[in-house]
């Protein structure tokens, strides 16, 4: 597998591949059944994406607590409302899509992590929307996973998808950089912008903490998964506008790691710190836990 981002522009020129190309071969090592097979359950895998989208937008979450309840619902009831919007109706779409698919990981519905149930809602929304928007098929969505896989594997080669080890930005960081760089080869950018958008994406998100309430994958998390498909919205349009980060993405990547050692524990995933250690978190908590 190649190791740095350097190594796969050059491949890709010399091969003419985009980076799914590039992915779907490293993955089957061109064995045309394997290739097939790999194909396949990455359909399987957006038909549950798509579904996790969509599944809590009219219906809401029934959930017995309020740290997150109907932010689907509320976002996409929003975006209809004929309003006039601070950002668009389409980023709302995405907002509610993410909320719904965060959602129904809190309901324990199936969903994809991608790369982890705590960043699980920003593929998935930033892909279907996408795919509203330019009316993007199935076969087209799969390659831009693909590409979102490659960046994965770059980020967790360099550190890690763990909250507990890298803070939000290992998680959410990492799963909006992953769809910063399948929203710019879907709306025609080339591998270096790829590379750029998802660049971006992590320097927008570098040093986010992970101080979840109670321990509990949903608050703050619900909102870093809405904020997380804005970030890779916003910066895939940075990079196919021709906007670049001059840390390389490998770069970005080390620094991603050191950053997440850095951080103290308290802010790791352990319900101590950051918002987590507020006082009304902790008052939010008893009433939870019976405490």
């Amino acid at each position: 597998m190649i190791k740095t981002a350097k190594a796969l522009i050059e491949l890709c020129r010399e091969k003419d591949w985009k980076i799914s190309d590039y992915v779907l071969e490293e993955e089957s090592r061109g064995d045309e059944e394997k290739k097939a097979a790999i194909l396949k359950e990455l359909h399987h895998m957006l038909d549950i994406m798509k579904e996790s989208t969509s599944r809590t937008l009219e219906s809401g979450t029934n959930l017995n607590h309020d740290l997150i309840k109907d932010f689907g619902k509320k976002t996409w009831e929003y975006s209809k409302s004929g309003k006039k919007f601070v950002t668009d109706e389409k980023t709302l779409r995405a907002m509610a899509r993410a909320f719904s698919t965060f959602e129904s990981n809190a309901k324990m519905d199936v969903i994809v992590a991608a790369p982890t149930a705590g960043s699980c809602g920003i593929v998935p929304a930033a892909l279907v929307t996408a795919a509203e928007d330019i009316d993007a098929s199935d076969d087209e969505l799969v390659e831009a996973l693909l590409t979102s896989i490659g960046i994965g594997q770059f980020i967790a080669g360099y550190g890690t998808f763990a909250g507990s080890e890298g803070g939000c930005q290992a998680e959410c960081g990492a799963a909006s950089s992953m769809a910063a760089a399948a929203l710019a080869q879907l709306y025609g950018g080339d591998v270096e912008t790829c590379l750029n958008a998802a660049s971006i994406a992590i320097v927008n998100i570098l040093g986010l903490v992970c101080d979840p309430l109670g321990g509990l994958v949903q608050y703050p998390c619900t909102f870093r998964n809405a904020s997380g498909v804005s970030n890779a919205r916003v910066s895939a349009d940075m990079a196919l506008a021709g906007t670049y980060s001059i840390i390389p993405f490998d770069e970005v990547c080390k620094a991603m790691k050191e950053v997440g050692d850095a951080m103290p524990a308290s802010l790791r995933e352990t319900g101590i710190g950051g918002l987590a250690g507020t006082d009304t978190a902790k008052t939010l908590c008893g009433k939870i836990f019976g405490k």
